[in-house]
């Protein structure tokens, strides 16, 4: 196993990013940046060991200085939607940056995904990885308390592609990181994911309104498009007749998962019958939500080409949309003298 590095280009500031390209024995790799801990490539043989980069993405850090898809984006301080851009910890109602009809979404203008980071690598028999940090100061985005937090990623020779989050602050904040990779498994660039198959452990979900925020119910499945606990087709019902897919434009649900904290679970899959290639999802987050591009619209990507809808599909493990202003959700804040940590891996195999 080994780490190559290279260098990626210079931020507008005239920072100097550097990829790292982790290297196991099997013949898959993945490449990370300092530059916002973003998720750059993820090179997976197929049933016949040919190799394909599996993720979307962009050739040099320009594509992501102007991220607005969040291709391979590290999403802090808090992921996904807060209604109203506010939130009340300790009779304190904080206002947050309104980024999303009048929302917050995956916390504000200015998201880590866009911030240097400092690193430091790990290696053991079978794996190496990498450890991105920074400290979020008190009031960055409008959260409160001196953050700080790291992610790492370790590449195993299992072919397991782990990202594991830990973040601590001197004052009471709220916490809720995730991972926007879109994945194609056939290869970035090949074209559209909706004849890719889909599975999902989870018997409810969280309903929005029109703006995307959660309604506060957790609904069931059953009956519904939504249902993703018998493989199928990401496309099959995609367009149905549901008001949460034509809130969405398509698949843009929150599922309620079956985990519990501390212990990684299988919770998804994806799979594309062509290449024989297998995703597994492993969480102990409550939620994931699966967004299958419905408004993905990125040019000047991986060798000049563009992204359309349904070319990338997202498997984002999370505390639920909105649970800091949610009780019935499973949330709680990270107090000044606890810790935050979670894990979520994405394992390839070949079938």
């Amino acid at each position: 196993m080994k780490c190559e590095t290279k260098p990626f280009g210079k931020t507008a500031a005239g920072e100097q990013a550097t990829l790292f390209t982790l290297k196991n024995d099997n013949g898959m790799s993945v490449s990370v940046t300092d530059f916002g801990a973003n998720v750059v490539k993820i090179c997976v043989p197929d049933k016949d060991g040919k190799v394909a980069d599996v993720a979307l993405g962009f050739d040099d850090i320009k594509g992501y200085e102007d991220n607005d898809n969040y291709l391979g984006a590290f999403v802090g301080r808090f992921a996904n939607r807060i209604g109203g851009a506010e939130f009340t910890l300790n009779g304190v109602t904080y206002k947050l940056e309104k980024n999303d009809n009048g929302n917050c979404l995956h916390g504000g203008f200015g998201p880590y995904g866009i911030k240097m980071h400092e690193y430091e690598f790990v290696e053991d028999e079978d794996s190496i990885g990498i450890i991105f940090s920074r400290l979020s100061p008190d009031m960055e985005q409008g959260f409160p308390g001196n953050l700080d937090y790291s992610v790492t990623y370790t590449l195993t020779n299992d072919n397991e592609f782990i990202i594991e989050y830990f973040a601590n602050s001197d004052k009471d904040t709220i916490v809720n990181f995730t991972n926007h990779t879109y994945f194609n498994l056939a290869g970035e660039g090949s074209g559209s994911v909706y004849d890719q198959l889909a599975w999902i452990d989870a018997d409810s979900y969280t309903p929005t309104d029109a703006e995307l925020i959660p309604t506060g119910e957790i609904a069931p499945v059953e009956g519904t498009p939504l249902d993703f606990r018998t493989e199928k087709p990401i496309g099959r019902d995609i367009n149905a007749d549901h008001i949460d897919l034509k809130n969405a434009n398509g698949f843009d649900q929150n599922y309620a998962l079956k985990t519990k904290a501390g212990d990684a679970t299988l919770v998804a899959t994806l799979r594309d019958p062509k290449s024989g290639r297998k995703m597994e999802v492993y969480t102990d987050l409550p939620g994931i939500q699966l967004y299958a591009g419905n408004f993905l619209n990125a040019t000047g990507a991986k060798g000049g080409r563009s992204y359309k809808r349904g070319e990338g599909v997202c498997f984002e493990t999370q505390y639920f949309p909105n649970s800091c202003n949610v009780k019935a959700f499973p949330y709680k804040p990270l107090k000044a003298d606890e810790e935050f940590n979670s894990i979520t891996v994405y394992k390839f195999v070949n079938e």
